[in-house]
C-alpha cells in the first residue's frame, strides 16, 4: 500500500485503474527518477488546490518533471482517451451501455488571467472577458467533449466544433439537448451531416414570460456537471496559455471525479 500525502493523491483503488491506462514506458535509457503514480498525484493536487506550477509542494518530484509529463499528455492526447476510458467503466458499472444514446451541450465562460496567450475576447451575454468552455455530456453528466475558445464566439460556432468530434466515433448517439441559444443555423447544419447519421435535436425552453433562473429538464444534468469540475480550483478561471491546455486540464479533472467513483 503507498501512503497518501495529501487527499486528493491516489488510493490504491483508483490507481490500478489509471495505470491501465498509461502508455507502455520505455525499456532503454536511464531508469526514471520519479513514478507515474507521484508524477499524476501532484498534476491532480495542482488541479485541486489551484496553484501555479512551481508552487507544488517539494513532497512532488520537480514542477518541471510534472509540467514535462502533463504537456507530453497532452500532445499524445492521453487525457482525452483516458477520459474516454475511464467513462465508458464507469457507465458499464452504472448498469448503463458503454456508449450514450443522448446528449447534452452546454457552455461555460470563464475569465482568463494575462498568461492566456491566445483566444481571449468578450462575452457579451455574460460580461465575461476570456474564454468559453463547450461541454457535450452524457445521461450521466460525464464528461464526452470539450472544446475551449474565445468567449466571444457564437454558442452556435461553439456547438459545431463539439459536434464535428463526433463524427464516425459515437455511433448510438441518436438525440441532443440544449438550450435557446443554439436555435441559429444549427438545425440546418445538423441536416448536412445527414450521411453521417440522424441527430435529432431537443431545445429545452423556459416558459414565455418567465425570468430569471429556472432550473430546467435535462439541462440541469450538465448545470451538475460544471458544478463538478469547479471544485477543482484551477479550473475557477482559465489560467492556461494555450486552448488545448485548458482543454487537457478539464479532462484531468473528469478523470479525477471518475476515479474515485469507480474506487467507491
Amino acid at each position: 500500500m503507498t501512503k497518501r500525502i495529501y487527499p486528493c493523491d491516489l488510493t490504491d483503488g483508483e490507481w490500478k485503474y489509471l495505470k491501465k491506462c498509461l502508455p507502455k514506458q520505455k525499456q532503454f535509457g536511464r531508469p526514471p527518477t520519479h513514478t507515474r503514480r507521484e508524477i499524476l498525484n501532484a498534476i491532480f493536487y495542482l488541479l485541486r488546490a489551484g496553484c501555479a506550477w512551481r508552487y507544488l509542494p517539494k513532497d512532488y518530484p520537480p514542477w518541471q518533471t510534472v509540467y514535462h509529463y502533463f504537456r507530453a499528455w497532452r500532445k499524445s492526447a492521453w487525457w482525452k482517451h483516458t477520459n474516454k476510458r475511464l467513462r465508458r467503466l464507469l457507465r458499464l458499472k452504472s448498469g448503463r451501455k458503454a456508449q450514450s444514446s443522448v446528449g447534452i451541450i452546454d457552455s461555460q465562460s470563464s475569465k482568463t488571467v494575462d498568461t492566456a496567450r491566445e483566444a481571449v475576447s468578450f462575452d457579451g451575454g455574460k460580461k465575461v472577458k476570456g474564454r468559453k468552455r463547450h461541454v457535450l455530456v452524457d445521461s450521466l453528466g460525464l464528461l464526452i467533449v470539450v472544446v475551449v475558445h474565445a468567449a466571444g464566439v457564437s454558442e452556435t460556432a461553439g456547438a459545431r466544433e463539439v459536434l464535428a468530434e463526433l463524427i464516425g466515433k459515437w455511433w448510438r448517439m441518436k438525440l441532443i439537448w440544449l438550450d435557446g441559444g443554439y436555435k441559429g443555423s444549427l438545425s440546418e447544419w445538423i441536416k448536412a451531416l445527414a450521411r453521417w447519421r440522424e441527430v435529432t435535436l431537443e431545445w429545452v425552453l423556459k416558459l414565455e414570460g418567465e425570468k430569471g433562473f429556472k432550473l430546467l429538464p435535462k439541462r440541469w444534468i450538465v448545470e451538475r456537471t460544471f458544478g463538478w469540475l469547479s471544485k477543482q480550483r484551477r479550473l475557477s478561471k482559465d489560467y492556461e496559455g494555450l486552448c488545448e491546455t485548458s482543454e487537457a486540464m478539464v479532462y484531468a479533472g473528469m478523470i479525477r471525479l471518475m476515479l474515485a467513483r469507480l474506487d467507491s
